[in-house]
């Protein structure tokens, strides 16, 4: 396949690399240090048992339009940073592009072909004003929940730390040539990408662990140990859980684990600090409205009192307050 994939960070690096060390066509679409490094050496991929591998056969650009059409256009930001560069995608696309967004959290398509009373319906905190949504055709989209944890070490160097699941999903449920062809250019890079018939259910299901720990974690300096051992912010933590299911049951969301295995699930990995955590002791902005902002919009919405997720989100929102301010 022709592959597109938008930023070459911790996900879009590695799989990236995956992709391109399997054979596929595969352009990188960067700016800065990146582009200059992956331009010039290719990618580097640092397995989790220490092999390295440089995939060669890759291109780097910051030109949208030079890039051309392909047939897989892999959205791999942060989903507050999708709005900047939404308008550029439709440059990647031709008729027939297929385009799998890859951010934690509520995504911006999430009422497309979903049948009930809110069907076609913009979420504001993940799509302010629907702008992600027309720039970016939802009958292109295919969802995906990303399951591994890499980092990116260097520009242009990426090391896997574990996991390899992609699961991916028709937004309406059903089966299609096109999804089987996305997850077998997957597997061929020895990655995991079943075709669910309800991706939905696995966005809320991960979603369930980066409501909580994320914005507990950066609020209290907190690792996940901590918090899921420590009496207090683990009644918080299944608190915010069954609220956030409480909501996500009205949207027609079966979970398949309960809250108390969801938790003892995030001790077992113990002194790890999550992503919104690691990105305030940098500096950088928190990524909330995915993640707490579009349940509590999702809150109002289906009429769910969510008193300890809004308290939280309130107090996650002055924190990212201050550290832009001091960026």
């Amino acid at each position: 396949m022709k592959i597109a994939i938008i930023g070459a960070g911790a996900i879009g690096g590695l799989l990236g690399a995956r992709l391109a060390l399997a054979g596929e066509d595969v352009t990188f679409v960067v700016r800065g240090a990146n582009l200059q490094a992956i331009g010039e050496h290719g990618i580097k991929l640092i397995e989790a048992d220490g092999r390295e591998q440089v995939a060669r056969n890759v291109r780097a650009t910051n030109d949208y339009r030079a890039a051309g059409a392909h047939d897989l256009v892999v959205l791999a930001m942060k989903a507050h940073q999708l709005g900047a560069v939404a308008a550029q995608v439709p440059l990647l696309c031709g008729p027939d592009t297929v385009v799998v967004p890859m951010q934690n959290g509520i995504p911006f398509w999430y009422f497309h072909k979903l049948a009930g009373p809110f069907e076609g319906r913009t979420l504001d905190s993940v799509d302010p004003g629907g702008a992600i949504g027309r720039a970016i055709a939802p009958e292109r989209v295919i969802g995906c929940v990303v399951y591994p944890a890499s980092e990116l070490v260097a520009p242009g160097v990426v090391r896997h730390i574990e996991g390899d699941r992609f699961p991916l999903g028709e937004l309406d449920g059903s089966t299609s040539a096109r999804a089987q062809r996305v997850s077998d250019a997957f597997v061929r890079s020895g990655l995991k990408a079943p075709l669910l018939a309800d991706i939905r259910s696995e966005i809320w299901l991960k979603l369930w662990g980066n409501l909580v720990f994320n914005p507990v974690s950066a609020l209290t300096r907190a690792t996940l140990a901590d918090i899921c051992r420590f009496a207090p912010t683990r009644e918080l933590s299944a608190l915010m859980m069954a609220e956030a299911q409480q909501v996500a049951t009205k949207l027609g969301v079966t979970f398949r684990v309960s809250i108390d295995k969801r938790i003892a699930g995030a001790e077992r990995v113990g002194a790890h600090k999550t992503s919104m955590l690691q990105d305030v002791e940098a500096g950088r902005e928190p990524e909330i409205e995915a993640l707490i902002g579009s349940v509590a919009e999702l809150a109002r919405l289906t009429a769910t009192p969510t008193p300890h997720i809004d308290t939280v989100y309130a107090l996650t929102r002055l924190l990212a307050r201050g550290v832009t301010a001091a960026a």
